[in-house]
C-alpha cells in the first residue's frame, strides 16, 4: 500500500454498530462489564479507549511500526520513555534540541540520579566515545530543534545496538511522511503529536511508536500507571489530522523549499538553518534518510542583534509569533526567549544558539504572500 492510501486508512476501520466512517468519540470513562474479569476489552478509560485505541493502530502503521502509545503531549511521552530507566543509568542526548527536553532532563530527572550528557550527535564518533557502561539511552532529534542539524539514524544505531543501548528519535520535525526511523534501526520514535500529526494547532498531544513487544508492555504498564494519557476528543482530532497529513506535508516542504531559498538570498539575512542546502554538511545523509527536508527554517540577520531581531518578530503579518509549529498557518519564533528558554544562555550559545536567531515554521499558505510578509518584517 503506497502512502497516502496507508496514511488515510490507517486505523480507521468503520464503526462495527453504527458503520460510521470516522472512529467515533467514546467520551466515557468506565465501561460495563458481563461480570468481574468479562469484558469487551475495555475495563476503564485510563488504560484503554476505543477512540485512543484506532489512534495508537494509525500511528503504529504510518511509522511502519507495530505498537503505538498516545500520550497527553510530547513531553509526556518523553517522560514516559526515561521512566524505563533507573538511579544511576546515563543517557546520551543532542547538545542541540526542544527546550522543554532539555528542562525535563536537567530539572526533573537529574535529581533522581539519572546522568545526562549531551554531545554533537551529527558526529557518530561523539556517540561512539560518549558511551558507559551505564548508558541506557540514546535520544536523537534530528532535524534539531532550532538549528536544523541532522543525525545519520543508521549510524547512531548502529553503535548504539553493538552496545547494547536503546535508542529513541524525536521525528516531530520530519514526520513520518519524511521520515521512518524505525526503518533505520531506531527502537523508540517519539513525536509531539501537537504538531504536525494534529495539524492544526488545536490539540495537545504526544505518541510512542516501537517494535518490540516487551518494550511497548513496559511503556504501557508506564502509561496505564501514571495516566498521561489524552482524551478522546484529542484522539479524535488527531486521527482526523493525520488523514491530511500527506497533502500538507507537500506543501509545507513546497513552501519550505522556497522560503529558504529566498532568505538566503536577501541582503539583511545572514545565515539560514535548513537540511535542504546542498553545501549542508549533513546534506548526504538528509537525502539518504528523509523524503523531503520540511517546513522548519531558522536563520540570523546580518545585524546579529537582539534589537533587530526583535524588530522582525514582532512586524510580520502573516507569519504570527507564537510557540509550537506544524500546523497550517505560519508561525515565527524567537527561541531563546521563548521554546528554548529554559536552556542556560551560556549553553545555547556554546552550541550555536544565539540571542537573535529566528525560527520559522512555513504553513501551507501561498508561498509568495509568506515571502512578501518576511520581506516587509526584515525591510
Amino acid at each position: 500500500m503506497k502512502t497516502a492510501t496507508k496514511i488515510i486508512h490507517a486505523g480507521a476501520d468503520p464503526d462495527p454498530s453504527t458503520g460510521a466512517i470516522m472512529t467515533p468519540i467514546f467520551q466515557t470513562s468506565t465501561y460495563v462489564q458481563e461480570a468481574p474479569g468479562k469484558n469487551k476489552g475495555f475495563e476503564y478509560a485510563r488504560s484503554q479507549n476505543p477512540t485512543r485505541q484506532a489512534l495508537e493502530t494509525a500511528l503504529a502503521v504510518i511509522e511502519n511500526g507495530q505498537f503505538g502509545l498516545a500520550f497527553s503531549s510530547g513531553v509526556a511521552a518523553t517522560d514516559a520513555v526515561i521512566k524505563l530507566l533507573s538511579p544511576g543509568d546515563e543517557v546520551i542526548a543532542a547538545n542541540d534540541m526542544y527546550g522543554g527536553t532539555y528542562r525535563l532532563f536537567t530539572k526533573v530527572f537529574e535529581k533522581f540520579g539519572i546522568r545526562f550528557t549531551y554531545v554533537d550527535t551529527t558526529d557518530p564518533s561523539n556517540v561512539s566515545n560518549a558511551i558507559s557502561a551505564q548508558t541506557k539511552l540514546i535520544w536523537l532529534e534530528t532535524p534539531t530543534n532550532p538549528l536544523m542539524n541532522i543525525t545519520d539514524i543508521a549510524a547512531i544505531t548502529a553503535i548504539a545496538k553493538s552496545k547494547n543501548v536503546l535508542v529513541c528519535v524525536d521525528n516531530t520535525f520530519a514526520s513520518p511522511y519524511l521520515q521512518n526511523p524505525l526503518d533505520l534501526g531506531a527502537d523508540i520514535v517519539m513525536h509531539s503529536s501537537t504538531k504536525y500529526l494534529g495539524g492544526h494547532s488545536d490539540t495537545i498531544q504526544g505518541a510512542l511508536v516501537m517494535n518490540n513487544k516487551e518494550l511497548r508492555d513496559q511503556l504501557y504498564f508506564i502509561q496505564k500507571s501514571c495516566g498521561a494519557v489524552p482524551g478522546p476528543m484529542d484522539c479524535f482530532l488527531v486521527l482526523r489530522g493525520i488523514k491530511t497529513l500527506h497533502v500538507r506535508m507537500r506543501q509545507h516542504c513546497e513552501n519550505g523549499t522556497v522560503i529558504a531559498n529566498w532568505l538566503r538570498t536577501h541582503p539583511k539575512v545572514g545565515k539560514v538553518y535548513w537540511p535542504g542546502f546542498t553545501d549542508n554538511r549533513n546534506y548526504d545523509v538528509a537525502s539518504r534518510q528523509m523524503r523531503g527536508f520540511g517546513g522548519m527554517i531558522s536563520f540570523e540577520l546580518k545585524d546579529n542583534s537582539v534589537e533587530a531581531a526583535m524588530k522582525v518578530l514582532s512586524s510580520t503579518k502573516i507569519f504570527s509569533l507564537a510557540e509550537s509549529l506544524g500546523g497550517v498557518e505560519s508561525l515565527i519564533n524567537h527561541p531563546a526567549t521563548m521554546t528554548h528558554a529554559s536552556i542556560p544562555r551560556e549553553e545555547r550559545i556554546k552550541n550555536g544558539l544565539s540571542d537573535s536567531l529566528i525560527r520559522l515554521s512555513v504553513g501551507i499558505e501561498d508561498a509568495d504572500d509568506l515571502m512578501a510578509d518576511l520581506a516587509q518584517a526584515i525591510g
